[in-house]
């Protein structure tokens, strides 16, 4: 699975986020993030704006798995998103 198919939209300050990134990294899934609080400006607007999207309650992490969407650190539906399961 490629980095661009798995993507978080995360909070440098959470918990879930940071076992979310661990999760993946300790499955060797490449990914690519984001974390929205350390952004400033109009890059923060529209990525908040991109999560809201996905997640109309713009929590974190939210995570896009190809099509699918998983909202908090779920590991079972995370690792079956992957296939890992």
């Amino acid at each position: 699975m490629a980095s661009d198919d798995v993507y978080i939209y995360a909070l440098s300050t959470c918990g879930h986020c940071k076992s979310t990134k661990r999760l993946l990294n300790e499955c060797n899934v490449p990914y690519d993030f984001v974390d929205v609080d350390l952004l400033e400006g109009e890059e923060r607007k529209a990525v908040i704006e991109d999560v809201k999207q996905l997640n109309p309650k713009c929590s974190f992490p939210t995570i896009k798995i190809g099509d699918q969407v998983i909202v908090g650190y779920k590991e079972k539906e995370i690792k079956e998103a992957l296939g890992l399961s």
